[in-house]
């Protein structure tokens, strides 16, 4: 976050947010409450009501070719995804074509990808029954105990241990939620730990920018609002004991950002008002705080995928 210093030249010297690595455990319960909305698909149905005995030949005929027309949903099932390992207990290597048509990793990194999350998954386990032995009966003790992936708990040690990712909980758990598209909260499967990890380690300037924004927007309307800024911001501010009002600081702070990102003037950020700010100051792309690893983290990982 000292890129603010650099950036937005009305930051008063007090309010000066930290390093990506400052710690904000004071601002850890300030989002317990905030919610996740999960974007659910709504089908249009398009029934046409038969009208006359003449017709109903017609509508006959065109109901027994719905199955192969009308719905290609059904027409077109997705094929199951083939298992991780073989009958050999190999890395199956029809997972591995499909994983690197989809990330920018090697088949040697996928590989090795593969066998790192199956650590992690058993990890996850480990974890849960341990848990379950101390919490008898207890619902936190089991979460999505019939879903197999990676959790939040091994999920952020991964993040802190391995990738030097260290910030409040907030932003850790949007991290999580934003990781894997269409899954957001749930344990990660193999494919999205996987893609995820591509755009995190070796993401496009634009696979980035997507990610960041959906980091930051908090609740997942598609926009970054004050309300959103003031929760980030508050949470990366080195907290002065001299300061009555830190959160007047933090105000401050909110306007200066709008002032960089809002380009339609609309008072909140739309991805399209993130994209281009980053675009013409690249230091904007993790403004609101770390979520994205360190060069010599990423370049420490990699190198063991290679062993």
């Amino acid at each position: 976050m000292a890129k603010w210093g650099k950036v937005l030249d009305g930051a008063r010297a007090s309010n000066q947010l930290p390093g990506a690595r400052s710690g904000a455990a004071s601002g850890a319960m300030i989002m317990k409450s905030v919610s996740i909305f999960l974007a659910s698909g709504r089908r249009a149905s398009n029934n046409s009501k038969a009208a006359g005995a003449t017709e109903r030949g017609t509508l006959s005929t065109s109901q027994s070719g719905a199955s192969t027309s009308a719905d290609p949903t059904k027409k077109r099932r997705k094929k199951p995804k083939p298992p991780m390992e073989d009958a050999s207990g190999k890395i199956n290597p029809k997972l591995v074509e499909s994983l690197k048509k989809k990330t920018h990793f090697s088949k040697v990194e996928l590989e090795a990808l593969c066998r790192i999350y199956k650590k992690l998954v058993t990890n996850c386990h480990v974890t849960s029954r341990v848990l379950a032995a101390n919490n008898p009966g207890s619902i936190i003790a089991k979460p999505h105990a019939t879903i197999e992936g990676i959790d939040r708990a091994v999920f952020r040690e991964l993040l802190h241990s391995t990738f030097d990712i260290v910030t409040e909980e907030t932003l850790m758990e949007r991290i999580f939620c934003a990781w894997d598209i269409g899954f957001e909260g749930m344990p990660l499967r193999l494919e999205g730990w996987i893609v995820g990890l591509s755009i995190f380690l070796r993401g496009t300037q634009a696979e980035k920018v997507a990610f960041c924004f959906r980091v930051y927007d908090l609740n997942s309307d598609g926009f970054i609002t004050r309300d959103e800024m003031f929760i980030l911001l508050r949470n990366c501010l080195i907290k002065q004991p001299q300061d009555e009002d830190p959160d007047e600081g933090v105000r401050d702070l909110v306007e200066i950002a709008l002032r960089k990102f809002d380009h339609d003037k609309d008072g909140k950020v739309s991805f399209q008002d993130f994209s281009t700010a980053v675009t013409e100051e690249p230091l904007l792309l993790e403004a609101f705080g770390q979520c994205l690893p360190s060069e010599s983290a990423t370049i420490s990982f990699l190198s063991t995928l290679q062993a």
